[in-house]
């Protein structure tokens, strides 16, 4: 990664996978970090937010080159209970509301607001290729991008407004979590059937991504995903021969939702989204893992896939 061209980042959110990843990246290049965090701060580069409804001080973002926004409750915790569906809509459009409003305030000197979105907004869509230009698709999660999107677009016309349509993330901690254990014991297998289109992207090409449009132009939805195409079957074969193990244990529909519940396995397992990261290409970005078989091979160390 070329050094940034930005001189302060602001980032809502980055105490989680991506977002302390970015903020690791940036500061190794210079770049002045400040952090958004609910706790007390623990130095001069934390500011509390998000405490009783609390409007956010545009001071805060003022002479910041961006703001990151990467709040949101896990879509990886099962099940989802009413409550916890609220969850993921209240932790993604509160902090985006918020953020907006302090972007929106510093009018013609606003940073840009690079706001999470996710792929989820596509739904699921078999054999269609989904480019930015695309609709979106039904679903819970589908409907949250929706909302999400639009509470960014709060931040006014004076402002560029990049929406991060990511992937889930190829890590040990990521969309990776549920299925190392599994094939560790020998029952992975494909998913119904397992010929579902999933997108997908590794941490490092996600913080390259992001980086990239921190420092770019860009504007509107970015699909940050793998630029080849892979299934259900792609992955799960890759981590099992990764790690040596088989992949044959089919897991029924019914059963999944059974046990996680129909909209978390409509939205996360059976969809199929063949989602392409045009906006990046076209921009001239280049990704370090190219398939989800790198992808895989890069984030299971080779400890553990003896």
């Amino acid at each position: 990664m070329p050094e940034s061209s930005a001189r302060r980042v602001v980032i809502a959110g980055a105490s989680g996978l991506i977002g302390s990843a970015l903020a690791d990246s940036l500061r190794s290049d210079g770049v002045e970090v400040t952090a958004l965090v609910r706790h007390e701060p623990r130095d001069a580069n934390e500011v509390q937010w998000l405490q009783n409804a609390a409007p956010l001080d545009p001071d805060v973002l003022a002479g910041a080159d961006a703001v990151v926004c990467l709040n949101g409750a896990s879509i990886g915790h099962f099940p989802w209970t009413p409550s916890y569906k609220s969850e993921l809509l209240w932790s993604r459009i509160t902090p985006t509301r918020t953020l907006a409003a302090a972007v929106r305030a510093l009018g013609d000197d606003a940073p840009a607001l690079i706001n999470a979105s996710a792929t989820g907004f596509y739904g699921s869509q078999p054999g269609v290729v989904l480019t930015e230009e695309a609709r979106s698709g039904r679903g819970l999660l589908v409907d949250i991008c929706v909302e999400w999107e639009a509470a960014a677009r709060g931040a006014g016309d004076k402002a560029r407004v990049a929406f991060l349509r990511t992937a889930p993330v190829v890590h040990e901690q990521g969309v990776l979590k549920p299925l190392l254990l599994l094939t560790k014991l020998g029952i992975s297998g494909p998913i119904g059937r397992g010929t579902q289109v999933w997108p997908w992207i590794t941490l490092e090409d996600e913080v390259r991504a992001i980086r990239h449009v921190i420092d770019s132009d860009l504007d509107g939805p970015v699909n940050l995903t793998g630029p080849t195409r892979a299934t259900a079957n792609d992955l799960g074969f890759a981590l099992a021969r990764r790690m040596n193990r088989p992949y044959a244990l089919r897991a029924p529909i019914w059963g999944v939702k059974l046990a996680l519940g129909a909209d978390a396995t409509e939205a996360l397992l059976t969809s199929d989204a063949d989602v392409r990261p045009t906006a990046l290409e076209n921009d001239g970005f280049t990704f370090t893992h190219r398939t989800v078989d790198e992808a895989v091979a890069s984030a299971v160390p080779a400890h553990d896939a003896a």
